[in-house]
C-alpha cells in the first residue's frame, strides 16, 4: 500500500475528528527524513551471502535482489527494466542502471544468465514475445512492485537493505559518481554521506572515550 501524503493524512483525520469517528486529541507524528531503518553492515553481509549462495530465491527474485541490495535500487525502477536494459554474452552479464552500465561480476551475474535462458511465465498466452525482464502474472504486465517486495521479505526488507547500501556506498566514492552510476541525485547521495559522516564521528567519539 502507497504511503498517502501528509497533507492527505491531516484532511483525512480533520475529517474523522469532526465526524467524531475519532478523538478529537488526535495527534499525527510526522516522517522525518533520515529516520527510516536501515540495515547494518553486518545485516548486509549475511543477506547478500543468502541471495547469492542459497537457493532459498528463485532466479528472478535473486535478480532483483542484487539490484536491490547491491546496487540500492528501489523496486519500482527494477521491475520496470526490460531485456533492452540488460547484456548477457558469453564474457560478460551487464544491467543499465541510471546513466551508465554495471557489470556483474561473478557470482552476481549467474541468476541473470538462469533468467535470460528461462525468464519464467513464458509459456502462457499471457507473455508473448514479453520483454519484460521480470514478467508478472497479468498479460502483458511486468511483476507487481509490492508483490516482489513481499517475496524478497523473508530475506531482507528492500527499504531497510537499499538505504543500508546507499550508507555504505557514501564511504566509498564520491557522491557525484554514486549518484550518477546508481542513477539518484546528487542531493539525495549527499544525504546519505552526511550521515554516514556523522556516524563515523560518533563511532571516532565512541573509542576515544573507552
Amino acid at each position: 500500500m502507497q504511503a498517502l501524503p501528509s497533507r492527505s493524512v491531516e484532511t483525512v483525520c480533520g475529517w474523522a475528528i469532526k465526524t467524531r469517528l475519532v478523538r478529537p486529541d488526535l495527534e499525527i507524528q510526522r516522517h522525518r527524513r533520515g529516520t527510516s531503518p536501515r540495515m547494518s553492515a553486518a545485516d548486509q553481509e549475511q543477506a547478500v551471502n543468502r541471495v547469492v549462495h542459497t537457493d532459498e530465491l528463485t532466479a528472478q527474485d535473486r535478480a532483483a535482489a542484487i539490484l536491490v541490495h547491491v546496487f540500492g535500487q528501489q523496486i519500482e525502477g527494477v521491475v520496470g527494466l526490460t531485456w533492452n536494459d540488460v547484456d548477457v554474452t558469453e564474457d560478460l552479464v551487464a544491467v543499465r542502471i541510471g546513466a551508465v552500465e554495471i557489470v556483474l561480476p561473478d557470482p552476481l551475474d549467474e541468476p541473470w544468465r538462469e533468467l535470460a535462458a528461462t525468464p519464467g511465465n513464458d509459456l502462457t498466452a499471457a507473455h508473448p514475445n514479453s520483454n519484460w525482464v521480470f514478467r508478472g502474472y497479468s498479460p502483458g504486465r511486468h511483476i507487481d512492485p509490492g508483490h516482489l517486495r513481499t517475496r524478497l521479505r523473508g530475506v531482507f526488507g528492500t527499504r531497510a537493505a537499499r538505504l543500508g547500501t546507499l550508507h555504505e556506498l557514501t564511504r566509498l566514492a564520491p557522491v557525484a559518481i554514486i549518484a550518477e552510476a546508481l542513477g539518484y541525485s546528487p542531493a539525495t547521495i549527499e544525504r546519505h554521506a552526511v550521515d554516514s559522516a556523522a556516524a563515523y564521528a560518533r563511532y571516532v567519539v565512541a573509542v576515544r572515550d573507552t
